[in-house]
């Protein structure tokens, strides 16, 4: 352990990131609980996965909550960058999701996190570009989900 760190810093540290935690499974929670669906869609229905991924959430941050345990230190240059510049970039491809559809957001996002992890610009490029084939591939034609091919590819195809 650092000599310069404060273990009550870290354990008052910790349950502010758990309470943060315990309040996003109870607004995912109730996200969850008000998803309107059809009788016949299914013998579940689509609440139960987000109502049970809020339960275990909320359960785990009420551990995390009363048993901090030992915080590590701040992340600092390079890795505060890979850090910050991950969750930026999952926001980023959910943007493009409508302009540019599922294929291409998943692409940026695949080559993005690629080159987030050091990855050279041609291998990041082929492997976004194969990640957003076979997810296109298991989703839209395995699975049978319907993937928005996006406004902008939309719009070249009416015109």
């Amino acid at each position: 352990m650092d000599a310069h760190r404060n273990p009550a810093q870290d354990r008052l540290s910790n349950r502010i990131a758990a309470i943060v935690l315990l309040l996003f499974s109870l607004l995912y929670g109730y996200a969850g609980s008000v998803i309107e669906f059809s009788f016949s869609s299914d013998p579940l229905g689509p609440r139960v996965f987000p109502l049970l991924l809020a339960a275990v959430l909320g359960l785990l941050s009420l551990i995390y909550l009363f048993a901090p345990g030992q915080g590590e230190a701040w992340p600092q240059g390079t890795v505060l960058m890979r850090c910050i510049a991950l969750p930026a970039l999952v926001l980023i491809a959910a943007l493009l999701f409508e302009p540019i559809g599922f294929a291409g957001s998943m692409f940026v996002m695949t080559t993005g996190i690629a080159r987030i992890f050091g990855a050279s610009w041609k291998a990041s490029l082929i492997g976004g570009f194969l990640q957003a084939a076979l997810w296109y591939v298991v989703f839209g034609y395995l699975l049978e989900v319907y993937l928005p091919v996006g406004e902008l590819f939309a719009a070249s195809r009416r015109g």
